[in-house]
């Protein structure tokens, strides 16, 4: 039952990094373990840590998990809750979930390369639809690339992700103001705000949303305090921009 609980932790912890609600992540872990016919299962799940207890016949077992990072990757998620569902329908071996981990593992991820042009298509995009012409919506084009490897550098160095935001913000609303004063462009506005609309934060709110609806104040609350405070670090990095080139736009 050790090596089970060590498994489905694993499970778990993935599920959360994967961007999963705590709702989620929590029945998940119980629905398991009920079907593996634990006598009570306890679970506690906040945005950075999952402490699960389970209780047999004689004896009771407790394994805390800390998670340092998250990301949303819903095709990883999808993957790990239909493995959850499989293990509740033929009950697996510890070895087995294991395996079968390792192989959602291997899974090929979204290449590099296309994350930059969706940033780029995304910036555009949103350039074009609060009103931008089609040569604003080109230095949103490149500017939106530009910032998804200032995300990738962050990443690699700081991994802080509100500082990693507020970066972002700073070297997008930057690039923005020197187009406008190399006559690139006519307005700098609808350029810094096609870029922005990437960096917002809106999947976090939701997902902080969906926990409060579901009961996890906690999780709910702290995650609804991160979206916060990473839109404060956005717009704080377009501040800094403004205020020191006189906000001319």
């Amino acid at each position: 039952m050790e090596k089970l609980l060590d498994s489905v932790m694993d499970i778990g912890e993935q599920m959360l990094i994967s961007g999963a609600e705590v709702h989620r992540v929590e029945d998940s872990i119980k629905r398991i373990f009920d079907a593996y016919g634990t006598k009570r299962t306890d679970v506690f799940i906040i945005t950075s840590s999952i402490v699960v207890t389970i209780h047999t016949d004689d004896k009771a077992y407790t394994q805390t998990r800390r998670i340092t990072e998250t990301s949303t990757d819903y095709e990883n998620l999808h993957k790990l809750n239909e493995l959850s569902r499989s293990i509740c329908k033929h009950k697996y071996s510890d070895n087995e979930i294991k395996k079968q981990l390792a192989e959602i593992a291997k899974c090929k991820k979204y290449p590099l390369w296309l994350e930059f042009i969706c940033y780029a298509v995304i910036s555009g995009a949103f350039t074009l639809f609060f009103g931008g012409g089609i040569t604003e919506s080109a230095v949103s084009f490149i500017i939106g690339a530009l910032v998804r490897f200032v995300i990738l550098l962050c990443d690699k160095t700081v991994k802080n992700k509100i500082f990693c935001k507020f970066v972002s913000a700073f070297i997008a609303t930057s690039l923005a103001f020197i187009a406008l004063r190399l006559d690139f462009i006519a307005t700098v506005d609808k350029v810094i705000i096609g870029n922005i609309m990437t960096l917002i934060p809106g999947i976090g709110l939701t997902t902080a949303l969906k926990d409060l609806l579901v009961g996890d104040s906690i999780a709910g609350l702290l995650r609804t305090i991160e979206a916060c405070i990473t839109a404060l670090a956005i717009a704080a990095g377009y501040f800094a921009v403004a205020f020191i080139t006189g906000g001319a736009i």
